[in-house]
């Protein structure tokens, strides 16, 4: 049974006459201990963390001899022991806790200093053995965090490095620590007790489930930033980090430049992200409302970055661009071009030559956001989860190239080489566009998209009409197969001269038919790619 709750309020201050301090992540450690050293703060320690405060010049106690029980099992038992516990759990305004301190000779603790085992990082690195995982499952580590946790009106936590300087500078001008503060620092290392052992389920659930989707799905969110609103100025939004993701991406980015960055400049930074990240050529995509309106593929960045602003500038006005190379001054002075206006840019890097012309001299120098996101590696095939009302949907992102092996010439006429390229090209761009989703592409640029349309020929429509007369000889994409050959009829109006989509459709025959009759060249994927 509990004990009965305390009713008289938590002490405002708390003063801090001794600290336990026990870390894996060693960051700021010497630094902090000797602040805690200056202000009259006595230190309690083991092992690894005793040694590294020694060697610092700093005088410790070494947990064992306070005890009178040494360490044992490799580290495996080393604080679990009443004389630690009840020290961190004592309630200072209850006459029976503390005569039971002095009838066992505990001392308190008002500050306990613990970073966890590193499990996430081990279990992160490649032909990491099970025995390794379970070697770098905490025990002592959160019974201490909950511990001190749980009893904030009295004891404060710090579980991370960036909590150091405000326990210090608290101590040294208030002679101990608040309640808010102690609230605070309680919250956090609850939230990182949950995360650990989230991490921990889920790698047994990985280890043991034989399901592509386990029975329950963990996943262990970070605050990252607070965003000045969401899609709309009355919405409040955040952005989160995953737990241990080390690709590059929006989340870890450096921002080199201009304005924080706004809830849908993160999506349509992704988006265009997503869309350059495959290409080993230089390749630029300009995005607009969550949709591909530019991109290009060329021998240059500043060609490609020419070329997709190009392929529809009233669009691309205002819009987010990304490239898959470093930003040199060449691409800076094609995007410094007067009558431009660019929302923001993401890309491995940024030349110091391109970083002096884009914040210098286009009339958006000082807002422009300069993302740098590091070398661009092979998207992750990682699960991709949706919010419904009550759940998520999950899914395997749709990231993986397609399989050319699989694709078919299903017409009379067969494309030449050159044409097959444009094909593939237009085909790595429309997964991109929401469905029903049609774009028109030629000499490596995107020409038109239709996207998001209710009818599919209205989508046909509409990448014609973003086109216009740069539609005769471009070839199409479309996302998922023709329902009809009505579509076909449109394109050959156009003049396009290949297209490419899955087929599946029961009018297969007929749209091939249509193609055969015009002398359209058609490849079938196979494989649909609807973006909803």
């Amino acid at each position: 049974m509990a004990a009965p709750a305390s009713t008289n309020p938590p002490p405002e201050i708390v003063t801090v006459r001794r600290a336990l301090i026990s870390v894996s992540d060693k960051t700021g450690l010497a630094e902090f201990a000797q602040r805690l050293a200056a202000s009259g703060v006595e230190i309690y320690s083991t092992g690894g963390t005793r040694k590294f405060l020694e060697d610092a010049g700093l005088q410790v106690q070494d947990v064992s001899t306070y005890t009178g029980f040494p360490e044992m099992m490799d580290g495996r038992l080393k604080t679990l022991h009443p004389k630690i516990f009840g020290g961190i759990l004592c309630r200072h305004d209850r006459a029976d806790d503390l005569a039971a301190l002095q009838q066992h000779g505990i001392a308190t603790f008002e500050l306990v200093v613990v970073n966890l085992y590193p499990f996430e990082q081990t279990i992160a690195r490649d032909g990491v053995t099970p025995a390794e995982a379970i070697e770098q499952i905490d025990i002592g580590g959160p019974s201490l965090v909950r511990a001190a946790a749980k009893n904030h009106a009295f004891t404060s936590i710090a579980t991370l490095p960036a909590q150091y300087a405000a326990i210090a500078a608290e101590i040294e001008s208030r002679g101990g620590i608040s309640w808010s503060l102690r609230r605070r620092l309680a919250a956090a290392a609850f939230a990182a007790t949950a995360a650990y052992d989230q991490a921990i389920a889920a790698y047994f659930a990985r280890q043991e489930s034989t399901e592509s989707f386990p029975p329950t799905l963990n996943v262990p969110l970070k605050l990252q930033a607070m965003l000045r609103y969401g899609e709309n100025p009355h919405q409040q939004a955040a952005v989160y980090s995953t737990a241990n993701y080390r690709g590059p991406s929006l989340v870890g980015a450096k921002q080199l430049n201009g304005k924080e960055l706004s809830y849908n400049n993160l999506l349509d930074l992704d988006s265009a992200l997503a869309i350059v990240r495959p290409f080993s050529q230089p390749a630029v995509s300009v995005i607009k409302h969550n949709n591909p309106c530019g991109a290009a593929i060329a021998g240059t960045l500043a060609e490609a970055t020419r070329k997709a602003l190009e392929g529809d500038p009233q669009s691309a006005f205002g819009g987010v661009l990304a490239m898959n190379q470093e930003v040199d001054a060449p691409t800076a002075d094609v995007l410094a071009t007067p009558g431009l206006f660019i929302e923001a840019i993401v890309a491995p890097s940024f030349s110091p030559a391109a970083v002096h012309t884009l914040t210098t001299k286009p009339k958006w120098k000082n807002n422009v956001r300069l993302m740098e996101v590091g070398e661009l590696t092979a998207p992750d095939a990682t699960r991709q989860l949706r919010y419904l009302e009550g759940g998520f949907l999950v899914q395997d992102a749709d990231v993986l190239p397609d399989d050319e092996h699989d694709w078919k010439v299903a017409t009379q006429t067969h494309p030449s080489d050159a044409l097959v390229a444009e094909l593939r090209f237009a085909w790595a761009l429309v997964r991109h566009i929401k469905s029903n989703a049609i774009c028109l592409c030629k000499n490596g640029m995107l020409l038109g998209a239709g996207a998001g349309q209710m009818s599919r020929v209205d989508s046909v429509e509409i990448a014609i009409k973003k086109a216009g007369e740069r539609a005769a000889g471009a070839v199409l994409a479309s996302d998922a197969f023709f329902p009809f050959p009505d579509s076909i009829h449109r394109a050959a109006e156009a003049q396009i001269a290949g297209i490419i989509q899955p087929g599946g459709s029961v009018k297969d025959a007929e749209v091939i038919e249509a193609c055969n009759q015009r002398g359209i060249p058609m490849i079938l994927t196979g494989r649909r790619h609807f973006k909803h």
